[in-house]
């Protein structure tokens, strides 16, 4: 799992060969969190925020 970023003990990675769609996991601690970014017609469209299964999320 490579790790894309560090700041202030949050960690940024992201899963080779995971699901779609593109997402990066953030983790704090024990818990852990997901950021989707969802394009819509080849365009950036939104970020969703999800809990990851057997996870504790982050707080937002």
């Amino acid at each position: 799992m490579p790790k894309l970023y560090e700041y202030f003990g949050l960690i940024f990675l992201f899963y080779s060969q995971e699901h779609d769609p593109i997402h990066v996991h953030v983790k704090y601690q024990d818990k852990e969190s997901k950021a989707e970014i969802i394009f819509e017609n080849g365009k950036f469209k939104e970020i969703v925020i999800k809990d990851v299964q057997g996870k504790m999320p982050l707080d937002t």
